[in-house]
């Protein structure tokens, strides 16, 4: 693969992105519209971070939306589902802040790495834990957290106090507490930004951080 241009040098790190909200949107197979729509939502909640994931073209092309928008707030829009190269060079192309995998690719953190976007790859087992922090890696998702469970966060909190996790997978607003109580630094929400008896409960939560 060709080396990816770097983006800006400024890019934000994930300490930066996540000091002001432990929540994340993840914004995944929906037209470009409403992905801004929900993206502006999330927004003006207070949810800083906001995450395209990028399976398709046509799914760069909302990612590419999405930035647009986030740009003109002054806000950070990262592209998920990174798992190869091909996929880091749409994100890199529509002008992602950083990047997110459902687990850990060695060439894909490095390539992501190399070309100045945070990766926040997937983890399950402490090997997983070890072998990313190995790689120069900070901030990990916690995937699928739903599966994991809360108590997963507890025990790898024994061995990795200083490892900050993102939980992710089958978090809403009715359990995004309990995990970060359990453990977790930051939680990302997907449909309950399409809830509206979920967004009261968001809005609390944040409003409590």
């Amino acid at each position: 693969m060709a080396p990816l241009t770097p983006v800006d040098p400024e890019t934000p790190t994930f300490d930066e992105l996540f000091a002001k909200s432990p929540v994340m949107a993840i914004l995944r197979g929906m037209p470009a519209d409403k992905s801004v729509e929900l993206a502006v939502r999330a927004w003006d909640l207070g949810i800083e971070c906001v995450e395209v994931p990028v399976q398709t073209e046509e799914a760069a092309r909302v990612l590419a939306a999405v930035v647009a928008a986030g740009r003109e707030r002054g806000k950070a829009v990262g592209a998920g589902t990174v798992t190869t190269t091909e996929r880091l060079e749409w994100a890199v192309s529509a002008g992602a802040a950083f990047t997110v995998a459902p687990g850990l690719d060695a060439e894909v953190a490095r390539a992501s790495t190399d070309a100045s976007l945070p990766h926040l790859p997937g983890v399950a087992t402490a090997t997983d834990v070890q072998t990313a922090r190995a790689l120069g890696l900070t901030w990990l998702k916690a995937f699928p957290a739903s599966v994991l469970g809360q108590g997963w966060f507890k025990a790898m909190r024994g061995p990795f106090p200083e490892v900050p996790f993102v939980a992710t997978g089958g978090i809403d607003a009715s359990n995004a507490a309990a995990y970060l109580a359990a453990g977790a630094r930051v939680v990302a929400v997907g449909s309950a930004l399409e809830d509206p008896e979920q967004l009261p409960l968001l809005a609390d939560l944040l409003a409590s951080r």
